[in-house]
């Protein structure tokens, strides 16, 4: 499933908008959710990681599209932007943002239409594959390209990226069956690594890029090997 915000605070617009998107799932027989904020303050505060691509108005009178784009950047890096405004000048300015493209008021569906196909050809072939955790702290998008190993700690998992460790309470084995398929294995009770990762295997253990040295079970070796072996011979 697809999730589409819309940012607008011309309710009619955005109830429009709406109607168009629902216009387009249906005949593309896609699968879309869509959120409505009424203003970029609200989509600030109430932000939603799962969301994939947002049509942002830029004029709006509270926090206007640009400031709201910015914060939106420091949350999620990968989130789609596509600008709405009725002033050309206006939406070059969202570029800096890392904008997809701006469309210019009043929509028509074929416009709308011509960029929703685009954007999910491009959606689609990206490699930005993602897991959600959440935790005291809020919710974090975590992708699995950044995402080294997962081990378990004081009850809880620890999750490894790129950017720093995250704390899940949710178990080990409900992590293995979400990952299944998608490159990693469980090498050990305690841990499930990124075959990315892996840069050798020494008896028991596994030596990662990082530098990370994680333990094999001796039951799980055979599967460890297969599943590398698999792995690393599509590499090759």
């Amino acid at each position: 499933m697809v999730h589409i915000a819309i940012c607008d605070d011309e309710q009619s617009f955005a109830g429009y908008l709406e109607a168009l998107i629902h216009k387009y799932a249906e005949e593309k027989s896609e699968e879309i959710k869509i959120t409505i904020y009424n203003d970029g303050s609200e989509l600030i505060e109430k932000y939603d990681p799962t969301i994939d691509l947002i049509f942002l108005d830029i004029q709006m009178n509270i926090t206007n599209g640009l400031k709201a784009a910015e914060q939106i950047r420091k949350m999620d890096t990968r989130v789609s932007l596509i600008f709405l405004t009725s002033l050309v000048n206006y939406a070059l300015e969202g570029y800096k943002y890392q904008a997809d493209n701006y469309i210019l008021k009043p929509i028509k569906y074929v416009r709308l239409k011509s960029e929703l196909d685009k954007w999910l050809e491009h959606y689609r072939k990206s490699d930005d594959a993602f897991i959600l955790v959440r935790n005291d702290s809020g919710i974090y998008k975590v992708f699995l390209k950044n995402l080294h190993y997962l081990e378990t700690a004081n009850r809880h998992v620890l999750l490894h990226t790129d950017s720093g460790n995250i704390v899940s309470y949710k178990k080990m084995k409900d992590f293995e069956k979400e990952l299944d398929g998608q490159g990693f294995v469980r090498c050990h009770a305690g841990y499930v690594v990124n075959l990315y990762f892996i840069k050798r295997v020494e008896k028991l253990e596994l030596e990662l890029t990082d530098g990370a040295r994680l333990p094999i079970s001796q039951p799980r070796r055979k599967l460890v090997m297969e599943r590398l072996a698999d792995y690393w011979g599509d590499m090759l």
